[in-house]
Order: structure tokens, then C-alpha cells, then sequence
């Protein structure tokens, strides 16, 4: 596959000059909106809502707590703004540093572009199933979800925001206990 100009028109929303950097390596024509950092600006939204008036957004950041913040600040500005993921796995450093998008493999990029969720805050999953499956207040949920996590791709999060992103990308009780089952398994 390849990202450019002519086949890829969305604009992706990155953390920083790095994550541009590394998504340019890989796939040239890329466009890219850096938030410089987790306050993003209110000039770095506006940019962002009005290029979202005429192409798609897709917000990628890094599989921390500071990118996780970023995400929600954008998708709450822009809804209709798609997601994609890398497993923390896959942000690590090579050597030293901090989780994230520039220390991605190409395969784990390009996967994560083509991969991408939407909003769609239809969901039957209730807290008590979601914790009755074992991805909450227990010894093994960090696990457990950073598994169901890579099986569904929507990236890793803690107890309660792993919950909400469930539910913000339509992901029912039946689906969700499926995949847990599969992971246990070793599916």
C-alpha cells in the first residue's frame, strides 16, 4: 500500500514534529497537523476544524496518557474525526525514551492508517459485563485488555477509559466476549 497525495487525502493529527518526521519517511505525502504537545492550542483546533470541513481527520497519537488526552480533545472538537492505533508495543524505543508514533515500524504505521475506527456510541456493553469479563479490578485486566486491545485494534487505556472507548466505537457485550475468549484461547 501506499499513502500519498492521490490515494490518501485525510489529514492526520500527530503529537509533534517527530511523528511527522517518521509518518514522512514511510509514506511521503502524508499531511500532517501537529498539536506541539497534550494543551493543543486554541489556533491548533480551529486549524483542525477547518481543514475538517473539507477532508478527513484521523487522529494518531501516542499510545500514552498525554496522547490519549490529545485524542479526546480533538475528537470532542471534531466527531466525525476517525482513530488510529499503535500498540504500546509498537511505540516502544528502541533503546531509551518515551512510548510513541515516531518509533513505530512502517508495518505498524501503514496498519494502524488502513485500520482506522469511527465514533459510533451504539453499544449494549454495561460496566458490570465489561468487568464480569475480567478487563477491570482484577490482577490480570492490564493484560488482558492490552490483548483485546491489539485483537480489536483500538490501542491500550486504562480500566475506565479501555470501558468508554468500548462503547464509543460500538463495541457490544457479544463482540467484546468473543474476543476476550479468543485471547484467553489463543486466537
Amino acid at each position: 500500500m501506499e499513502l500519498n497525495n492521490k490515494n490518501f487525502d485525510a489529514v492526520v493529527v500527530v503529537e509533534g514534529k517527530d511523528d511527522t518526521a517518521r509518518l514522512k519517511q514511510f509514506f511521503p505525502g502524508i499531511e500532517t497537523i501537529e498539536t506541539n504537545g497534550s494543551a493543543v492550542s486554541t489556533e491548533t483546533l480551529a486549524l483542525i476544524k477547518k481543514v475538517a470541513q473539507k477532508r478527513d481527520i484521523i487522529v494518531f497519537t501516542d499510545p500514552d496518557f498525554n496522547g490519549e488526552r490529545i485524542r479526546k480533545i480533538v475528537t470532542q472538537a471534531v466527531p466525525t474525526a476517525k482513530q488510529a492505533f499503535v500498540t504500546r508495543k509498537e511505540a516502544e524505543p528502541e533503546f531509551s525514551g518515551s512510548l510513541g508514533v515516531e518509533h513505530a515500524a512502517k508495518e505498524a504505521l501503514e496498519r494502524a492508517l488502513v485500520d482506522l475506527h469511527e465514533m459510533k456510541k451504539i453499544s449494549d456493553l454495561t460496566f458490570d459485563q465489561y468487568r464480569g469479563l475480567g478487563l477491570a479490578t482484577s490482577s490480570r485486566s492490564r493484560k488482558l485488555r492490552e490483548a483485546v486491545g491489539v485483537k480489536l485494534g483500538i490501542g491500550y487505556a486504562n480500566g475506565k477509559q479501555f470501558y468508554k472507548r468500548l462503547v464509543m466505537f460500538g463495541i457490544g457485550f457479544s463482540e467484546l466476549r468473543q474476543t476476550v475468549s479468543e485471547v484467553e484461547n489463543g486466537k
